[in-house]
Formats: structure tokens, C-alpha cells, sequence
């Protein structure tokens, strides 16, 4: 049987020991809310099957059903092979992994409640061994869903029963990789990477569940480069290594070193990237190089799954597109994008922004902590480790709500616990509007002549400052709510020029759409050489690389074929920038 998505999930964190679960689960949508009530946890069978890890909203799942779906059942009969039975006998246990639910999920083992988890883009896992009996293991999860709760953040995924705009098709329950591990009594439960690129070494602080040797070894290219045996204690244990060879992290070149974990009898692949990152003035440097961002937007989306790419291909296919096209990163737009997404970044020195996926969410309230923060959490543990992730990004466009203002309370927070968690990368607050507290001072701009456009930076080219009215909402305080006062300037969001292949009438971008291919090019050719020419800008993301459903603004159809010759748009792009050395 071919199971989808058979690639281990979790690249940074590789056991040989795992069982992918992914495949055919008995399935069934309940609108009523009401399964708990009539015993699904419990039920022989539900009464439709789905393909795991492809969303019901999408073709892949064999289900394709678009309206709202308020809570989704999967059901799975496991059988475990004699070798894990006795190694369970002997001590051992069994973990089960879940990428990604959305929104609320409830595991069942063998009709036993084994764990609730909240967050629909932060991966989870539970150790099921308490709930076993013998070989056969059934697995029931119920996800609950309510975007329209506006207590979830749900990204672009459409509030109403149609897309529209830019916002899309929605995604609920399972949509990545469910897998099973076996582990000893005593294992690694995650470690973190401290690149030290100056003095060619690397900090790791590995976190265990018990207490044992430890060892790292370090590879460059099947080398052994460093390695280190301590002794090891149930929590957090560190290790400093110093390379014997250095090769740091590059845009275009990942060089990445792996790594090696041994802790008394669990046994660890990962692997890091030597690379250090920080602003100096409205620099951005990379291994202290000045360096200028060249990103696009990327918001994950795939024609027949979704939230969740059809295999590997389509994830290193989209990375390719964009080198095609000149850029050298992405901003990982409005969605928490896969670890298997972001190791091809990490191997092919592509750098991006970690995102979460805050629209639908009412950050007008301070309640909106409870729900936003725990999950964002989760996910800048899980990616810090990414050479690929240069900066933090929790909150897009926190526009008001029912005419409520932002709690600037909410972004303060967010910000502060994001630098606690990880104080070796910038981060912006809210990308385009409001700031609070930002490292950098980013701007969303779809000004469509590149005469007006230009004349804003250049302004802050000449004095140091610019209008950011066009930046604001129409109130007549809302130029007040956020100044700018002299932080790195990137425009995060600029271009979005519409050109419909398709000639569908419902079709969407902004402004007014260019009537041919020389006005599209000369209009993208301004805008972007605005950006490249000005000394104070250190990055920008042009939206966006591919059209998304009725979203017709990318530089690829939906389907990733190319609208224009794409050698253009990477002589532009690539030109180098004023701000660079």
C-alpha cells in the first residue's frame, strides 16, 4: 500500500524506530457537536473513510467537503509488530506524533482519553504506552473547529462559505504527518542549537527524560568534526563543541553539519547551520555581511491539498520557483509552514520569516494572550532551531475589530515573550500595522505607480522619516497609533500587481491590474528598483510568488506555471541594492 507522504516528518529530530500512520482512517464530520455525547470515542466504525494527512475540504482526502465543518472524527486500528510488543514489555515506550490538527484536538487510545491540545498549526505528541494492551492499538480523534469564534487563529482560511479575496479555502483536522516512535524509558525530548559562527563552535542544550551519558558528534560531509560525552540529567544538559572545520550558512549554500545524539540507549539524528544573524543600524547582516532581503510571499497554499503539499516535490518546487524568479527568501505568510518545508530551506540557504497564522483571531482583547500565545510558543521551540528562520513575525495586519482598537497590550507581550524565548533573531510585532514594540519597522505598500511609491522612501532616503499615513487605517487618529522612530525599515509587502491568465471574472489583486505584459514588467521594474535604490531600506517582499484560488497577484498560476519569463523578474530582483556593501 502506498502511504501518502511517506518521508519522516521531523528532519531535525530522526529516530530509526517510527511508523508512519498516514493512509486510510475511518472518518466522520459532526455537525452537531454531539459525538462525545453518542460514544464516537468509543465506536467500532465511523462511517465514511478519509486519506490522512490531506484535510476533508480537500480532493487528496477522497472527501472534498468545503462548508463548515464544526467537529471532524478519525478512527484507526494499529497493530503494532512483535518487536515493539516485547520492547514495550521490556520498559520502552511509544509516542505518537501529530504534525499539525486543526483547531482542538482530543486523542483517544483504545477508547482512553490520552490528551487535548489547542492550536491548529503546532505540532503535538503523547505517550501512549499507559493506553496499550497488547498488539492492537485503536486511535480516535475528535478536532474541533470555530474560526468564526474569532478565538483561533486561522490565517487566510475563508469565514465565509465561499472564497473570496485573499481569503481561502479552509482547513480543518488532521493535515500533517500522524506517526508512532518507540523510544527507551529514558530519551531525548528535543535540543537546541546556539551557533557560535565568530569562534567556530556551537552551543546545544539538549533536554532528556531521564538520566544518562550523553554524547554529540558533529559531521561536516561524513567527517567527524567535534564531539563531546557528559554526563546527562533528567531537564536540560549543555554541550559547547568546537568545530575542526567551519563552513558557515549562506544564502544559496546551507552547508549544513550534522549531528549526532547518543543518551544511554536512545539514538538521535539532527543537524544545525553555522550562521550568526543581527541588525547594525538599518543593516540586516548575515555572518556580519550586509545583506538585502529579497523575499517573497509565500502562503502555502496547494490547488489539490490545501494547507498540506501533495509529496516533497511540491515543497523543494516551490523553494526552486522563487531562486528562479531572483529572490533568496520568503516570507512564510499568515501559516506555520512544515518542518519538512523548512529543512529545504536549510539546505538550499533560503531564508525565511517565521509566521503565525494570527487573522480571525480578535487581538482586540487581551484575552486574545490565552489564545494566540501558548501555540506560538510551541512553534518558535519547534523552529528555533532552523538556520533557514531569520526573524520572528507572530501578528500580520492587526486591523481593529467591530470597531474595537488593538490591546497593545496583546503585541507587547507577544514580542517580550518572543525575545525571551529567543534572543538571537529580530522580531517584528505586527508585520504592516500597528506597531508597539518592533525591532524593525516594516511597511505594507500597494501603491501602483511607481512615481508615488518611490517619492515616499525617497523621502526617507533624504530625512530619515516618512509619511506612514498611507500605512494606517482612515480614522482620524490612526497616524497616531504607530510612529516610526528610526528602526530598520523593510517593505514587507509591496507590489501585488494583478494579471489573470485565467480571465475569470471573480478574480482579485490590487489596484488596477496592468493591460499588458511590457506595462506589468515596466510597473514591477519601477517598484521594485524604488526599493533596491534606497539606502535605507533593508529588505523587501513582493506579493506573491504564485496565485492562491481567486488571488490573482502572484508571478506563477496556482499551479506554479510561470506567467511571464521569469529570467526578467531575476534581473531585476538581483540587481544589488543601494544598502548593500
Amino acid at each position: 500500500m502506498n502511504i501518502p507522504r511517506p518521508e519522516y516528518p521531523r528532519p531535525q529530530m530522526r529516530r530509526d524506530c517510527w511508523q508512519n500512520l498516514n493512509g486510510q482512517w475511518e472518518f466522520e464530520i459532526d455537525h452537531g457537536l454531539s459525538g462525545k455525547e453518542r460514544g464516537l470515542q468509543n465506536a467500532d466504525h465511523l462511517k465514511d473513510m478519509i486519506t490522512v494527512p490531506f484535510c476533508p475540504e480537500s480532493e487528496l482526502s477522497g472527501i472534498g467537503y468545503k462548508d463548515f465543518m464544526r467537529c471532524v472524527w478519525y478512527r484507526k486500528e494499529v497493530t503494532l509488530s512483535p518487536a515493539w510488543v516485547s520492547a514495550v514489555e521490556a520498559g520502552e515506550r511509544v509516542i505518537l506524533h501529530f504534525g499539525a490538527v486543526d483547531y482542538q484536538a482530543t486523542v483517544y487510545v483504545n477508547g482512553k482519553e490520552a490528551i487535548v491540545h489547542k492550536g491548529g498549526y503546532s505540532a503535538f505528541s503523547v505517550d501512549i504506552t499507559p493506553y496499550l494492551n497488547g498488539e492492537k492499538a485503536v486511535i480516535t480523534v475528535c478536532a474541533e473547529d470555530d474560526l468564526r469564534s474569532h478565538k483561533q487563529p486561522a490565517g487566510k482560511q475563508s469565514d465565509k462559505f465561499h472564497s473570496y479575496g485573499c481569503y481561502y479555502t479552509r482547513t480543518t483536522g488532521i493535515w500533517q504527518t500522524v506517526w508512532l516512535e518507540r523510544v527507551p524509558c529514558n530519551y531525548i525530548t528535543n535540543y537546541r542549537v546556539y551557533p557560535d559562527a565568530d569562534n567556530s563552535a556551537v552551543r546545544i542544550s539538549v533536554m532528556t527524560s531521564g538520566n544518562a551519558p550523553l554524547t554529540v558528534k558533529a559531521f561536516y560531509e561524513g567527517r567527524l568534526v567535534a564531539q563531546k560525552t557528559v554526563a546527562a540529567f533528567r531537564g536540560q544538559t549543555d554541550v559547547y563543541l568546537e568545530l575542526a572545520e567551519k563552513h558557515l550558512w549562506e544564502l544559496g549554500e546551507g552547508r549544513l553539519y550534522d549531528l549526532q545524539f547518543t543518551f544511554g540507549e536512545d539514538k538521535v539524528d539532527g543537524y544545525f547551520g553555522l550562521r550568526s544573524i543581527r541588525m547594525e543600524g538599518m543593516k540586516f547582516l548575515l555572518n556580519g555581511k550586509n545583506v538585502f532581503q529579497r523575499l517573497v510571499l509565500d502562503q502555502g497554499f496547494y490547488p489539490d491539498g490545501i494547507y498540506t503539499a501533495p509529496n516533497e516535490e511540491a515543497l523543494i518546487h516551490d523553494i526552486e520557483i522563487s531562486l528562479a524568479a531572483g529572490f533568496n527568501g520568503a516570507r512564510l505568510h499568515e501559516k506555520a509552514f512544515e518542518p519538512r518545508f523548512l529543512y529545504h530551506c536549510d539546505r538550499m540557504g533560503y531564508m525565511v520569516w517565521g509566521e503565525q497564522a494570527n487573522w480571525n483571531l480578535d487581538v482586540t482583547r487581551y484575552e486574545a494572550v490565552d489564545w494566540f500565545l501558548p501555540e506560538w510558543m510551541e512553534l518558535v521551540e519547534r523552529d528555533f532551531n532552523h538556520p533557514s528562520i531569520v526573524g520572528w513575525c507572530p501578528l500580520n495586519e492587526t486591523w481593529d475589530f467591530n470597531g474595537r482598537q488593538q490591546c497593545n497590550g496583546v503585541h507587547t507581550m507577544l514580542y517580550q515573550v518572543t525575545k525571551a524565548m529567543d534572543p538571537t533573531r529580530p522580531c517584528i510585532d505586527t508585520s504592516g500595522n500597528y506597531h508597539v514594540i518592533t525591532d524593525i519597522f516594516d511597511v505594507h505598500d500597494y501603491d501602483q505607480n511607481p512615481e508615488t511609491f518611490k517619492a515616499r522612501y525617497d523621502e526617507l532616503m533624504e530625512k530619515g522619516e516618512f509619511d506612514i499615513s498611507f500605512n494606517c487605517g482612515k480614522g482620524p487618529n490612526d497616524t497616531l497609533r504607530h510612529t516610526y522612530k528610526g528602526e530598520p525599515v523593510f517593505v514587507s509587502e509591496y507590489g501585488g500587481i494583478k494579471w489573470d491568465v485565467s480571465g475569470g471574472a471573480e478574480n482579485w489583486g490590487y489596484g488596477t491590474g496592468p493591460q499588458t505584459e511590457e506595462e506589468f514588467i515596466q510597473r514591477y521594474r519601477g517598484l521594485t528598483q524604488a526599493l533596491l535604490c534606497n539606502d535605507k531600506i533593508c529588505g523587501f517582499c513582493y506579493t506573491q510568488l504564485y496565485d492562491v484560488e481567486q488571488e490573482t497577484n502572484g508571478l506563477y498560476t496556482y499551479h506554479r506555471v510561470p506567467k511571464f519569463d521569469m529570467a526578467i523578474f531575476k534581473e531585476i530582483n538581483i540587481a544589488k541594492a543601494a544598502i548593500e556593501d
